[in-house]
């Protein structure tokens, strides 16, 4: 017998376990900020509840069943987390002008430090980035909230449908059949299973080091040469998406406000388990931030692009909002 309060316990026992819960969250919810606050609320639940916790299942399931009733709460009042692609139709015009939709509330990236894609198991990261891969994430939103809930409790967290139905207040059968729906319907906009999800072999990073190099020396024809034919690039909060390398290099010549080299400075990071750059454009003597692209990389080249302009996410990956002329971009986070 011990002194300790109960409550004590759980803040030791529970605390391990913050990351792969701020994971569960974000893959319901598609936000890493409100994925933040449903853990909190999570741990706030449960910390109240921990008295008359039972042991019947393990802690950790425990707290999943807490953090996805209250992800199916919060979604009941909020939309899905789009990304242009899943809009529309791409858009045949790059030269046109762009404009913001501010209001829609655009999904975002998630630093992999945070939801353990960073872990030191090869294992664990294999398995932590195939489950976060943006492509993936935005599927997801596809789903209605109780069959996204069932697809990942199921298929990525690999829970009995039992269990699951346990936590939903449903059948077994109900649980199956809401799985096989979703499946089906995310089989129709997942990501192709040829992107890669393990560490970029060297080829892959060599291409990555062109990217970087193609960009701050603003050679739009270097940067077409590294696009698939085919490549998508988006870019949240423009509602409008592009196809095509050759379309793609003319929308970065007309609309980037970069005109000349140096103008831009990209730091290599890592975001949804995919290799990540944080833009600086240079306005006098400092580089500010500028977006933070997201890309897919293949062996035939860069085939997705999906570029972040919201700058809070500079604070979200703890990057510095500006960087002085020297900073080069062999630095990473």
């Amino acid at each position: 017998m011990t002194d300790r309060p109960p409550n004590e316990d759980f803040l030791k026992l529970a605390d391990p376990l913050r990351r792969e819960l701020l994971a569960h969250c974000y893959r319901m919810l598609g936000s890493v900020h409100d994925a933040e606050d449903l853990v909190q609320e999570t741990y706030l639940r449960a910390w109240r509840a921990y008295d008359g916790f039972e042991g019947r299942s393990s802690l950790r399931t425990w707290l999943y069943r807490i953090a996805t009733t209250a992800c199916l709460t919060a979604l009941d009042s909020r939309g899905r987390r789009p990304m242009p692609t899943g809009l529309g139709a791409p858009s045949a015009e790059a030269t046109a002008p762009l404009t913001e939709r501010s209001e829609v509330p655009w999904l975002e990236p998630v630093p992999d430090a945070l939801v353990g894609a960073g872990a030191e198991d090869p294992a664990l990261i294999v398995t932590s980035r195939e489950s976060i891969r943006l492509a993936l994430i935005a599927a997801l939103q596809h789903l209605p909230a109780r069959q996204r809930a069932i697809l990942i409790l199921r298929d990525v967290l690999k829970w009995r449908a039992a269990e699951v139905a346990e936590v939903l207040e449903t059948t077994t059968a109900a649980v199956n059949s809401g799985l096989q729906r979703a499946r089906t319907q995310l089989s129709q906009v997942s990501p192709s299973p040829d992107d890669p999800v393990e560490p970029l072999p060297q080829d892959q990073q060599e291409q990555l080091d062109r990217y970087v190099a193609a960009f701050e020396s603003y050679d739009v024809a270097a940067i077409v040469e590294l696009f698939t034919k085919d490549a998508i690039w988006e870019m949240p909060p423009y509602p409008t998406w592009y196809q095509g390398a050759e379309t793609i290099g003319r929308l970065i010549e007309v609309n980037c406000p970069a005109k000349q080299p140096g103008d831009l400075r990209l730091v290599q990071i890592s975001a949804n388990g995919q290799p990540a750059f944080a833009m600086y454009f240079r306005q006098g003597d400092v580089y500010h931030a500028f977006g933070l692209p997201v890309l897919t990389v293949t062996a035939r080249g860069v085939s997705h692009v999906a570029m972040f302009f919201d700058l809070n996410l500079f604070d979200t990956f703890d990057l510095p909002r500006t960087l002085p002329e020297g900073r080069r971009s062999s630095a990473k986070k």
